[in-house]
């Protein structure tokens, strides 16, 4: 069992999760305990239309998803997109930078409470805004501190 599983549809979000542990040298502590991952990422994509089920810890979410979740047990859930009621949104945009908003503080699949704040996050060029905040939310809750999500312009940067 792993710590994390991510549902998508091509967006990449998986990807630019390992390569982002990978360059950190892999997950820090334990999180995997049990048959059911600690952590599931749904993609803004995978979402639309499609219900899920299982169990898992904690879920990240889009913030629009609401009733296809209806099967899926989880202790926590984390919701990311646009709205002010997400716990992860977007707060501006610069060119390739983003400005992240943690609206209300959050708990690593650790158990390290992570404070609300805004910090940056740098894109690919070309790469989309909802996966990256996928990206950089699952990243959170698997314990990267947000100052590494930036990086230094190379490594800090998610598609």
């Amino acid at each position: 069992m792993e710590c994390f599983q991510v549902v998508e549809n091509g967006e990449g979000i998986e990807a630019s999760i390992r390569r982002k542990l990978t360059a950190r040298g892999g997950l820090r502590g334990r999180c995997a305990n049990g048959r059911h991952p600690a952590l599931l990422v749904v993609s803004p994509r995978a979402a639309a239309g499609r219900k899920l089920d299982g169990v898992c810890r904690t879920v990240l979410l889009p913030g629009e998803v609401g009733f296809w979740m209806e099967g899926l047990q989880a202790a926590s859930a984390v919701s990311y997109g646009v709205s002010s009621r997400d716990s992860l949104t977007i707060s501006s945009r610069e060119e390739e930078r983003l400005w992240v908003a943690l609206q209300r503080e959050l708990v690593t699949v650790e158990g390290q409470v992570v404070e609300r704040q805004e910090f940056p996050l740098l894109l690919e060029r070309g790469a989309e805004a909802l996966p990256a905040l996928a990206a950089a939310g699952a990243l959170l809750l698997l314990g990267v501190p947000p100052e590494e999500l930036y990086g230094d312009g190379s490594r800090g940067r998610l598609s």
